[in-house]
């Protein structure tokens, strides 16, 4: 059945992704998009729409909406929400075919690919100012808009972690020295923890054992992904939240040292809250993961054209703005990372698990099976 269902999903994405972006179809054969208009008419439609409806992941977005209401005079209503209310949310109203929302920004690809994406209740849409520069071709299609890294993070008073293995934090040595959020209260790190057991970075695990110990992984799972699983969890502790697990690492004065996997956004904090916390770089095969948040129109947008206009917006220098901290990245070659990132999105890419939306759909229930029989 589940075989089934992967090769079905497998197969509609493959026809999404020849239809899906700007101004094309979507799964269900609809136009996505109006065709696109010259700025100065996509201003005046939109202005006459008079009003934009935007439900987000983050609460910047407020931020960067009312520097847009004073540029265009639009009227925005911004409303957070966690990523699984989001979903149900979209879904539901367009289902219902809603005045709901017009824009969306969310996370959580292996739950927005089948239950948004499949369903037709969103719409890729790439403002054509940045068509052909986003950076990675793949991050085009579902559009992704957004780029966070969690990454390993250790504490740093006696000196800089020395880690150089990820199989290392599965030794007797590490047992209780690792902490990170419990995937099961974040999608996220779910779908990390999911995509370390597909073919390629299982294979890459599988090496990194074997460059480090002189011989082959023993396998008592399906592969190295899952054996990686298994043996981290067994030295993890979880955290509440990534603030608390980065409060926890890196407060000083401690005997053993400790290790954590959050995001990185968190060390832009850690000077004033007296923390003394540094990334491992260049940990084999990865240093941590990298998340999107992705961009859509929806299927019931009651003003589509603001909702183009402020995606547009929100890829130029000034829309960015409120993003331009450390451990956020625009997907946008011309928006550079923020002056305290000493690692550009193009590092990143070299080091850091990214998430594939169509992998965590099939795999993630398997990986949330195994990793309960953990506890």
């Amino acid at each position: 059945m589940f075989k089934r269902f992967a090769m079905f999903s497998c197969s509609l994405l493959l026809s999404a992704s020849l239809t899906f972006a700007g101004g094309s179809k979507d799964t269900n054969g609809s136009k996505v998009t109006e065709k696109d208009l010259p700025h100065d008419q996509l201003v005046a439609a939109a202005q006459a729409e008079g009003t934009l409806t935007i439900y987000t992941h983050s609460s910047r977005t407020a931020k960067a909406a009312a520097a847009f209401t004073e540029k265009y005079g639009i009227k925005v209503d911004v409303t957070q929400l966690k990523d699984s209310e989001m979903i149900e949310k979209v879904s539901k109203e367009a289902a219902a075919d809603l005045d709901a929302a017009d824009l969306i920004f969310c996370q959580d690809g292996s739950r927005v690919y089948p239950e948004l994406i499949l369903t037709g209740y969103v719409k890729n849409y790439i403002p054509p100012t940045v068509r052909g520069h986003i950076i990675n071709k793949d991050w085009e299609n579902p559009f992704v808009w957004e780029i966070m890294p969690k990454l390993f993070i250790a504490n740093n008073e006696k000196g800089d972690p020395t880690l150089t293995n990820v199989w290392q934090l599965t030794e007797p040595a590490y047992k209780g020295r690792i902490q990170f959020k419990d995937p099961f209260s974040e999608g996220v790190n779910m779908n990390f923890f999911t995509m370390v057991t597909n073919d390629e970075w299982s294979k890459k695990l599988a090496q990194a054992y074997k460059e480090l110990y002189g011989k082959e992984l023993k396998l008592t799972t399906k592969n190295a992904g899952y054996e990686w699983i298994k043996m981290l969890f067994a030295n993890t502790v979880y955290g509440k939240s990534d603030t608390t697990i980065a409060e926890n690492v890196g407060a000083k004065g401690q005997d053993v040292q400790l290790y954590g996997l959050f995001t990185s956004n968190k060390l832009r904090t850690a000077k004033a809250k007296n923390l003394s916390l540094g990334v491992l770089y260049n940990v084999k095969p990865f240093t941590g993961f990298m998340y999107p948040a992705y961009a859509f129109l929806t299927k019931n947008a009651k003003s589509p054209n603001a909702a183009k206009l402020y995606l547009e917006f929100s890829m130029t220098k000034e829309g960015w703005e409120p993003f331009n901290t450390l451990g956020d990245y625009s997907a946008v070659e011309e928006i550079k990372n923020n002056k305290e990132d000493s690692y550009t999105l193009e590092d990143w890419q070299k080091e850091l698990v990214f998430e594939d939306p169509v992998w965590c759909a099939e795999a993630r229930s398997d990986v949330e099976e195994f990793i309960s029989s953990l506890k």
